[in-house]
């Protein structure tokens, strides 16, 4: 498969732990969104941010959103690069699964299509149950196409009565 010279990613993003020198989860939102571009990244669109419940233990509600991002990293390269973001904004990656967390930042799909590796696949085998993740993915790329099920974001969302 030949890869594209750019490449298009849909990043689902989440917090619900403040960050010391930035604020409350929807100020971590708004910095992630900088740092991306910081990062080199060109920021073709991001939806508004929402509040939704936790999953899991954690007892704080989230700041949640989408984006779109371009630029020439490759699915495994932009993951390293997400997580570099993550820990800079104090996320560790160890303790308990679905706990609080400063910054999350999921690849949800890529222009490329699928992928799949030990670390990484895309699209994200969780969103299509996720109104926290298609809601705001149908805002900002409703045209976008689930390679799975061929379904656009809007369609995805819509099936869950979430748009």
């Amino acid at each position: 498969m030949i890869e594209p010279a750019e490449h298009r990613y849909l990043i689902a993003l989440g917090s619900n732990r403040r960050v010391p020198g930035i604020g409350g989860p929807r100020a971590v939102l708004d910095a992630a969104i900088e740092a991306f571009k910081q990062e080199g990244w060109r920021v073709d669109g991001v939806s508004p941010w929402m509040a939704s419940a936790p999953l899991g233990p954690s007892m704080r509600r989230y700041a949640n959103g989408a984006a779109v991002i371009a630029g020439d990293a490759g699915p495994e390269d932009t993951l390293e690069n997400l997580q570099s973001i993550e820990a800079e904004f104090g996320r560790e990656r160890r303790g308990q699964r679905w706990g609080s967390r400063t910054l999350d930042l999921d690849i949800v799909l890529w222009g490329g299509g699928s992928w799949a590796s030990k670390a990484l696949s895309i699209p994200h085998p969780l969103f299509r149950g996720r109104h926290f993740v298609l809601r705001p993915a149908a805002q900002v790329a409703p045209t976008w196409r689930d390679p799975v099920t061929g379904l656009t974001l809007r369609q995805l969302a819509g099936r869950h009565g979430k748009l």
